[in-house]
């Protein structure tokens, strides 16, 4: 299995399977498509209009991952589910979050 996410100079890009419209917001376990790449499922309360998954997306990647919300942008994706966020920071210290979401 791959790790959802790709290490960069400045932080990582991380790969997300959101489900808009749920019942809460929260991260959810990695999941593996078919092709063999793995993707973060997160669910967002927030509509797929105007851009508001997205935010609501990038907010709680930021509080999950302990970094500023400025620190989190959608780089592909943006309006479907499978989407590629950037997030800066500390590369190694954002991968530590990221496994540490696992369990």
């Amino acid at each position: 299995m791959s790790a959802p996410f790709r290490l960069r100079a400045d932080g990582i890009d991380l790969f997300i399977r959101l489900t808009p419209k749920s019942s809460v917001d929260r991260l959810e376990a990695v999941e593996t498509s078919v092709g063999g790449c793995s993707h973060l499922k997160a669910r967002v309360r927030a509509v797929p209009e105007n851009g508001a998954a997205n935010q609501a997306l990038q907010r709680l990647v930021a509080k999950a991952l302990g970094v500023p919300a400025s620190a989190v942008s959608v780089v592909a994706g943006a309006t479907a589910r499978l989407k590629t966020l950037r997030v800066n920071g500390d590369p190694a210290a954002l991968v530590t979050s990221i496994k540490a979401l696992g369990r």
